[in-house]
């Protein structure tokens, strides 16, 4: 009987279906290629297949008790973790591909760039046709920056901070443990409050759990000195957006820059689009348009199902109790 992998994605290139049908032969497996126009025939082709290879939550519900492991091609998993029952299966694993750490870090420097050398202010001096050039401007260079989440991404940009000349990198997390080659200081979530009373740039990029829900209230905004910088690369739940914008109109903060937002895609009318020295992006850092990042989704996937096929734990396994 063949052991099928439906695989339902859109960015697969001829390389990348050789990848895996390399990896498939060596273990058994058949691979059913799909495109995301073929919904009906992918949905078809699940009902009997072992292995999904995807990012689509209708898809998931969709599958059958016989699924015994869903690889969900984004970072993201709290859909799955959240519903209750959306696998028939309970023992089905979930995996996830994390590597967007590379052009997630690379967005974060960019956007801290444009914060630390005043770039929504030039930009609206420019607009206005105005030629003021004097404003005072940071570097990352002797910075001090604080990372919440100090998982694959934020590793990731400690060291291009590192390598840019930050001072002084720390790292806040879950367990208050990182790699000490990284940070110089590490502390656990309970001692956030004390570590944000110092902080001058705070970059966040945890994932979206229920303990990471608002973590940044108002309160925790109101203990950031004055003229500090927020960068969120994570969740938008992660930040109450109110108290953030009145920080940011009000002078209290000097920047802030969003990638992610709460609701996504934001509303045309939305405050958030006219708040003062606020940079948007729409979900642009970690998706699937650098080559890399598909490169290594793609390998890791295969490396996955060669550990899937011999026993053996999976490199991407993701705990739905804990959400990630």
């Amino acid at each position: 009987m063949s052991r099928d992998i439906c695989i339902y994605l859109e960015f697969l290139e001829p390389h990348h279906k050789a990848m895996i049908d390399a990896a498939a032969a060596k273990t058994g497996f058949t691979p059913h290629y799909f495109t995301i126009e073929q919904r009906e025939e992918a949905e078809k082709c699940l009902q009997h297949s072992e292995i999904l290879y995807a990012h689509d939550v209708p898809m998931v519900r969709s599958a059958p008790e016989t699924l015994k492991w869903y690889c969900c091609s984004y970072a993201g998993v709290d859909p799955y973790c959240k519903e209750d029952g959306i696998f028939r299966n309970p023992d089905c694993i979930l995996t996830n591909s994390n590597v967007y750490g590379v052009t997630i870090a690379e967005h974060v420097v960019m956007v801290t760039l444009m914060l630390l050398r005043r770039m929504p202010e030039y930009e609206k001096i420019v607009a206005d046709r105005g030629w003021s050039n004097q404003l005072p401007i940071r570097s990352i260079r002797d910075n001090e920056f604080t990372l919440l989440g100090t998982g694959n991404i934020g590793n990731r940009v400690a060291e291009l901070l590192r390598g840019m000349g930050a001072a002084k990198i720390i790292g806040v997390s879950r367990s208050g443990k990182a790699d000490a080659a990284l940070y110089e200081e590490v502390y656990p979530i309970s001692a956030l409050d004390e570590v944000l009373k110092t902080t001058k740039n705070l970059i966040m990029s945890l994932p979206g759990t229920a303990e990471t829900v608002g973590i940044l209230s108002r309160e925790r905004i109101a203990l950031l000195p004055e003229g500090a910088y927020i960068v969120n690369v994570g969740r938008g739940t992660a930040i109450d957006q109110e108290a953030l914008m009145e920080a940011l109109n009000g002078g209290k903060l000097a920047g802030a820059a969003l990638d992610v937002m709460d609701p996504e895609p934001l509303p045309a009318e939305h405050p958030l689009w006219e708040t003062k020295n606020l940079i948007l992006t729409p979900h642009v850092s970690g998706n699937m348009t650098l080559g890399y990042t598909r490169n290594e989704n793609v390998r890791l996937f295969c490396a996955d199902l060669e550990n899937y096929a011999a026993g053996r734990p999976l490199a991407g396994y993701v705990d739905r109790k804990r959400g990630y």
